[in-house]
């Protein structure tokens, strides 16, 4: 049972099949009345949802109401139009959902994911005026997310109580097995077979050797903030590979190295004998939440692997000009702010990709590999990434709950053990140790230089120290750079050439409204959800505890006033819609920074709290 509302969490199904179409259904539903601005009503009730377009009704049981967003749903039933009853379920249906043996067939009238991707997406299509094939493409990315997800539970649940990664830091990068809380199709991943992916994916603790190529110094790409050359930073990778006399390792994911054989411009490197395939070689990495970036416990790096296949919205390839971006970060970091961020913040920093390799003069070649830093190789302080924190697990099998829904669930527990603490008191000091060690520094940095990051929870980390309370905190990733207009000739002075050719500075209003969204939506707004979501804290609370934080620090940082004005007094918070981006068809890593995804405006909690 589920403390939220007393009754069987779907989640916890003994079928993983119909447990993972349960998950799927309720995180389109979930970012499907975020975004379409959807009113939800009180727990206990049932969430009415008209689709004229395809002429059905669905009643969803709401199992919890989110004062930001994070709502959960029981399974949703197909009802006559005719009924707009809202007030509390039946016995019988309750029964028939929550009740049937694993092995009984489903109520005729429970939707399924095909029909609510369906439902939802045409509706949404329709409305837009949108062309019906994105509609197909939508729904059919839901359904890949629902099975790839259904396999996650089926697995973790066949490992019993006791499985965990091989260190705390690949145990959170593998603990998302349900994804993005807010996005249509968390794990959808095409492409690959069922066989490729269980090396793959980080939910099935998949691991891999990396496909190495041999490539002519001539065509080596690259460059590395600490002066290396490419040719030095690819042998760093791979002291050990038995090499072609005179030739620069260049590593891949092995499913790009078959794939980018198909490019023309890697088949006329091979064909001239400047580029060699060699296979598979060394030892096993581990692909962490993103699944493209990989992580080996003893190894000086991690790296960031090109990966042209589709993952949600994207084709995950990396882009020189994000990899250059990534060296110019490490290149300014290194002028000021990385010292002043140890001297104010010794608790907080930076993973820098300060290098990348690749192959041929110009443009990708699916190739591109940025390095990064690796300060988890075991032994010392581990981060931990902060969706894999909150995810939810699944039960056990038999339709039971986990001891513990999420990691957090664990780590509040230890805060109250050894603290003696209240839960509700237990929570807020969790929350503002947050703020600390990730918060904080983030919007310091942001007033001291004009530099703002995308910090959402699969960009961050926090190590836990024996009170299960976070007592570090790290950021990564270099795709989310910006630098604010006003702050640029500074940073200039500090760092000269700094935005010589890279799409870095941008207006202050807009750097605001992205920090707004990726630290302040996503990151401390999906803190608040998920501490009530799980059952550990009111969300009014811990909105009273983060805003009263954010007001002290308004007061003592000039510098972030816009921000922070932003934050605390905006009636609306602008909020990436993954649904709408999802739906219309858009790959996130293509085009102007500024119309990559669907920005939709959220009514502020923190506006509706006591000050």
């Amino acid at each position: 049972m589920n403390p939220l509302d007393g009754t069987a969490d779907p989640l916890d199904l003994p079928d993983p099949g119909r447990a993972g179409e349960a998950a799927a259904m309720e995180t389109l539903l979930r970012a499907y009345v975020r975004e379409t601005a959807t009113p939800v009503p009180r727990a206990g009730t049932d969430l009415v949802l008209d689709f004229p377009a395809s002429g059905v009704r669905l009643r969803v049981p709401v199992r919890y109401r989110s004062a930001t967003g994070w709502h959960r749903f029981g399974e949703p039933l197909v009802t006559d139009p005719s009924d707009t009853r809202t007030d509390a379920r039946t016995e019988a249906r309750t029964k028939a959902r929550t009740d049937a043996p694993t092995d009984a067939r489903t109520d005729a009238r429970t939707a399924d994911a095909a029909l609510v991707a369906a439902a939802a997406i045409r509706e949404t299509v329709v409305r837009r005026g949108l062309p019906a094939h994105l509609g197909s493409d939508a729904a059919a990315r839901v359904l890949n997310s629902a099975r790839r997800t259904a396999a996650h539970l089926a697995a973790r649940r066949a490992e019993g109580p006791g499985g965990r990664g091989p260190t705390p830091f690949l145990d959170a990068e593998q603990a998302l097995l349900l994804g993005h809380p807010f996005h249509p199709a968390p794990k959808s991943r095409e492409e690959a077979s069922d066989g490729e992916l269980a090396d793959y994916s980080p939910e099935l603790r998949g691991s891999f050797a990396l496909h190495w190529f041999a490539a002519d110094p001539a065509v080596v790409a690259g460059e590395s903030a600490d002066g290396r050359t490419p040719a030095e930073l690819g042998r760093a990778l791979a002291p050990e590979l038995d090499l072609p006399d005179g030739t620069v390792p260049v590593p891949a994911h092995p499913w790009q190295a078959r794939e980018v054989l198909r490019r023309p411009e890697v088949a006329a490197l091979v064909e001239a004998g400047l580029l060699r395939p060699l296979g598979p070689a060394g030892p096993a990495w581990h692909p962490t939440s993103s699944v493209r970036t990989v992580h080996r416990p003893g190894a000086d790096v991690m790296l960031k692997l090109s990966l042209g296949m589709r993952i949600t919205n994207s084709r995950r390839n990396n882009l020189r000009s994000e990899m250059r971006l990534g060296v110019q970060a490490a290149r300014l970091l290194a002028a000021g702010p990385a010292r002043w961020l140890r001297a104010e913040h010794p608790e907080f920093a930076i993973l820098r990709d300060f290098g990348w390799i690749s192959v041929g003069a110009e443009g990708e070649t699916g190739l591109e590999t940025a390095v990064r830093d690796n300060p988890f190789r075991g032994g010392g302080r581990e981060g931990l990434c902060v969706a894999g924190l909150l995810a939810e697990r699944t039960g056990p099998g038999d339709g039971s709950a986990p001891p513990h829904r999420a990691l957090l669930s664990a780590a509040l527990d230890r805060t109250v053990r050894a603290r003696g603490l209240p839960p509700a008191e237990a929570a807020a000091l969790w929350l503002t140790r947050y703020l600390d060690v990730l918060a904080v520094p983030l919007i310091r940095l942001h007033a001291r230089y004009g530099v703002a990051l995308e910090p959402h929870h699969q960009n961050t980390l926090v190590a836990l120290d024996g009170d299960g309370l976070p007592s570090a905190g790290w950021y990564r990733d270099s795709q989310g750079y910006y630098v604010a207009a006003s702050r640029a000739a500074e940073l200039e002075r500090l760092l000269p050439g700094l935005t010589g050719g890279l799409d870095l500075v941008f207006d202050d209003a807009f750097v605001d409204e992205r920090v707004a969204y990726y630290l302040g939506v996503n990151n401390l707004l999906g803190l608040v959800g998920a501490f009530g979501a799980l059952g550990l804290a009111d969300e009014g609370h811990l909105l009273r505890v983060l805003r009263a934080a954010l007001e002290r620090l308004r007061a003592a940082e000039p510098g972030a006033k816009g921000l922070l004005g932003l934050l605390l007094d905006a009636p609306a918070l602008p909020c990436k819609g993954n649904y709408l981006t999802c739906v219309d068809g858009r790959d996130e890593l293509v085009g102007d920074v500024h119309t990559q995804s669907v920005y939709i405006e959220l009514p502020n909690p923190l506006t509706e709290v006591e000050r």
